[in-house]
């Protein structure tokens, strides 16, 4: 199978589980939820949108800044409105095909500040490393909060509303299929490939030793505080657009920082499920709020806003920063141009 089949076939599969987690969180909606969506939507305050809309701007320049802390050290100065139109950019190549946008967000920043392919692509790797920890200390600080939220949230999402938690199988057996199927995938890849388990045990390795690489990474950043801020200034920042969001309908007002730690938990999932948490991000926002007592048809309106919101500054972002980012340049270029005829007369 060539690389182009491949990547048409994995599109496909992360389009089909999207629409499948669309049909998911519409199919057990009755005519009370639906009338419950229609009421929240008409008195929500939709004025909440533009502060939420100015936060996650804000969240993708500090990611463009934190890029270009992690690119200085390796002896390279870029612009940071370049680094901020290539994270807009690729995040927009994201909701189509997933990861590809990474590829193109490097491409991008290569074309235009001349920074090696292969040196963008190792910053973006301890990138990623640096958010899956960011996200594994969200999810402990959510459970941490919310001892028992666990089985809670198990019994939401394998059960249907209304129905009682006797008819449901525990979380810890739920769990255990889980990892059950993850043993299977990992026996039958192994048959396939023709591995042993030294194989198993030496890429278990090299992924550890990765990991590792990428932590032990910001130790040699020049600014490695400043560097850690942005990263928890991130992660805050995602984590008060959605307490604003509660604020948006009636039936959500009273939540407050701890339902909040759990819509970012859920919503971080459904980002990560389906080409731009399209239909994931909204199913498990649902399925989190009904722990709380939330109605299945709020819930789900609750969900469908706030990713609406996240994925209208990705389109609009991407889109003008593709369009700019040539101008911007070409600007930029003429400029230096202009600076280095002057020092030259001078000199």
């Amino acid at each position: 199978m060539n690389k182009k089949t491949r990547t048409i076939i994995q599109y496909i599969f992360f389009f089909a589980l999207g629409l499948l987690f669309v049909w998911l969180s519409l199919k057990n909606l009755n005519k009370e939820n639906i009338a419950q969506i229609k009421k929240s939507f008409y008195g929500a305050k939709y004025w909440l949108i533009l502060p939420v809309f100015g936060l996650l701007i804000l969240s993708h320049i500090i990611r463009a800044y934190r890029w270009k802390l992690l690119i200085e050290p390796l002896g390279y100065k870029v612009s940071t409105l370049n680094a901020f139109f290539a994270v807009m950019i690729g995040y927009l190549v994201n909701q189509g095909v997933p990861r590809l946008g990474e590829v193109i967000k490097c491409s991008m920043l290569n074309r235009y500040e001349k920074v090696p392919l292969d040196t963008l692509i190792g910053t973006v790797i301890v990138e990623r490393l640096v958010d899956g920890l960011s996200f594994l200390t969200v999810l402990g600080i959510t459970f941490a909060l919310q001892p028992g939220l666990y089985s809670q949230l198990v019994d939401s999402l394998f059960s249907k509303p209304g129905e009682t938690n006797v008819d449901t199988l525990p979380g810890y057996i739920i769990l255990l299929g889980f990892l059950l199927i993850i043993a299977v995938a990992t026996a039958a890849w192994m048959i396939l490939k023709r591995k042993t388990f030294k194989d198993l045990l030496l890429l278990l390795k090299k992924i550890g030793l990765h990991i590792w690489q990428g932590i032990t990474s910001v130790k040699h950043l020049r600014r490695r505080g400043l560097f850690i801020v942005l990263s928890v200034l991130l992660w805050t920042i995602y984590l008060i657009s959605g307490y604003i969001g509660f604020f948006a309908f009636a039936e959500t007002a009273h939540y407050g920082m701890k339902e909040a730690f759990t819509v970012l938990s859920a919503g971080t999932f459904g980002m990560l499920a389906a080409p731009g948490g399209i239909g994931a991000y909204a199913f498990l926002v649902e399925k989190a709020m009904m722990v709380y007592g939330l109605n299945a048809g709020v819930a789900l309106a609750f969900g469908w806003i706030l990713w609406i919101v996240t994925f209208a500054v990705i389109v609009m972002g991407g889109l003008i920063s593709f369009v700019v980012m040539p101008y911007y340049n070409k600007h930029r270029k003429i400029e230096e141009s202009r600076i280095d005829t002057a020092e030259n007369t001078f000199s």
